[in-house]
Order: C-alpha cells, then structure tokens, then sequence
C-alpha cells in the first residue's frame, strides 16, 4: 500500500489535507493551527472530538478550543498559552506525510511545526512536534501536545512500577478542581483508569510520572494507543510529571510532555508521538485483569 495525500473540505474547513493508506486516514486542516481534526479508520467514525461551535470558523482574535489535536508549550499561562490559532499554516509534502507549519507567534516569538508521517502499510502514525524560539533570548518552555478524544470511553495509564527500595518511585500531581473521590476516576494496583462521562461536566484532571511511555483510550470497540519517550533524569512542568489527562462532559484529554528546555535564539524543541488504532477490543468497564490482557496484546512496547 502506499500513502495518498489529498486536498479535501473537512466540517467547513476547506484547505484540509487528508492522508490515508487503505486502513486509516488523518485529517489535518490548513484554514487553522496546526491541528490535525481527524484521525480514524477510513469510512469510520473519528476517534477526537470537536467542538460543533466552532466547525469550519477561522481568523479573529477570540481564543477557540476547536478540540482534535493541537499543540502548546507549558508551563500553562493565560496570555501565553492561550494566544489564538485561527490563521492560516503553511504546508508541504514529505515522504509518507505532510508538514504544517505555523506562521509565528508574534508576541512570544515562537513558531510551531507538526510533521505527520503515515505507516503506509499498518495503523499507525509518527508525529513530530516542533517549537523553535524566534526571538532575541532565552526562553524556558516545554512542548505540550494534547489530544481531544470522543466521548463515552476508558483511558487506561500505567502505573510506575520501578523498584526503588526505600524511595518513592511515582509523582501523581492534582489541579485544584480534582477531587480524589471522583468516580470517573479509578485507582488501581497496575494502572489509573479514567472513564469519560458526558453526564458529568465538572472537570477532572491529574499528572504522573509516566514511566512507560503510553497511554490507552477504549472507546466503542476501538483502541487508541498514544507513545511517546520520557526521559528518567529529565525536569518536567507540573511538578515533575511528563504525562497529562484531563476530562470533563464533552472529552477526554490525553497530553503529553517534552522535558523542560531552555532554548537559546534560533533552536528548537522536538516531540514525538506515535498512535496506533485496534478495532475488536471490547471493554465495558473497569477491570484490571481485563486491562492486563488488552495492554500485553496493544500497549506494551516490545523490543
């Protein structure tokens, strides 16, 4: 199989690139970002979640979550983080892919690239993040990519499992709006499972070391598996963690983190993500044993 890669109107957006190989297509729009809006498999439902709000809006100066996938930089500010992706992005091709790249942020002096790499021949895609610092000095960032999933799933996190005798060996960080006791939230031996109720709007959010480097979404009979490399004697945002959820009525967040960096004019921080897609993994609740047999068979690495 090869990779076909074509201008489509996706929701509205009608400079949006489509790339698919028989087995799953992506879909990233070009009329805002960079944002990928779409990622499936072909003829099927999409796995992230937008916002119907905003469908199809672009250009102006108020601040949209339009969902799908996007990417920040952390530590989370207000001014900072939540500048306005609503321009156009340049793009070009590259083997297997496609670029996007973002015109620069002009108050922070950033500027931000996606690379979008297609397995031609299985479900899985490679993406690159890219942030570089335009401007005359230092800047301390971390690149922070966050992907916006539907709803009515289970996420599935891994447990750090390091022995480290007589240490503790995990970091579990809370947000002031997290409540311990939530039901959406269960906390077992091998792994934190989180459940995505759109009954339930109240926010929900932690952050852990993520030793492994993957978290799982279930969700209607597919499997979202997202990869990624944390580095053990890095310095991370938020306390020390490189992995982030976040949840509340119409989503489910799955985010993850580069070390923080400082970047000298003209460098760049890159990030990489891989995601995979199953289909015919059935899991209506939670159950650790039943996790167990979904993570050896999807999620853990094998090398």
């Amino acid at each position: 199989m090869s990779v076909k890669i074509e201008k489509i109107n996706f929701s509205g957006w009608e400079n949006s690139i489509r790339l698919s190989n028989g087995i799953i297509d992506v879909v990233a729009t070009t009329d805002i970002g960079p944002r990928i809006v779409r990622f499936g498999f072909e003829e099927d439902a999409n796995e992230f979640n937008l916002d119907p709000k905003t469908l199809g809006l672009k250009g102006g100066d108020e601040f949209r979550f339009y969902g799908g996938h996007r990417l920040w930089h952390s530590p989370e500010d207000r001014k900072r983080t939540y500048i306005p992706d609503n321009d156009p992005v340049d793009w070009h091709e590259i083997e297997n892919g496609i670029r996007l790249i973002q015109k620069p942020e002009k108050w922070v002096n950033t500027q931000k690239e996606i690379d979008i790499v297609l397995n031609p021949n299985e479900n899985k895609v490679r993406l690159v993040h890219r942030i570089t610092n335009l401007g005359a000095w230092p800047i301390e960032l971390s690149a922070w990519t966050i992907t916006v999933l539907a709803t009515e799933g289970i996420e599935i996190i891994p447990q750090p499992n390091k022995d480290t005798d007589l240490l503790p060996n995990r970091q579990i960080v809370l947000w002031p709006y997290s409540k311990m006791n939530d039901k959406r939230v269960y906390w077992g031996e091998k792994y934190i499972a989180l459940k995505q109720d759109p009954n339930n709007e109240t926010p929900f959010k932690l952050g852990i070391n993520n030793q492994e480097g993957w978290a799982a979404y279930i969700r209607k009979g597919h499997l979202f598996v997202k990869r990624y490399y944390p580095q053990e004697d890095a310095t991370y945002p938020d306390f020390g963690v490189s992995f982030e959820t976040y949840t509340n009525d119409w989503m489910l967040e799955i985010e993850t983190l580069s070390p923080f960096t400082k970047l000298q004019p003209g460098e760049t921080i890159e990030h990489i993500e891989e995601w995979e897609l199953y289909s015919d993994v059935n899991v209506k609740d939670i159950d650790e044993s039943v996790f167990e047999e979904v993570v050896e068979k999807y999620c853990r690495r094998k090398f």
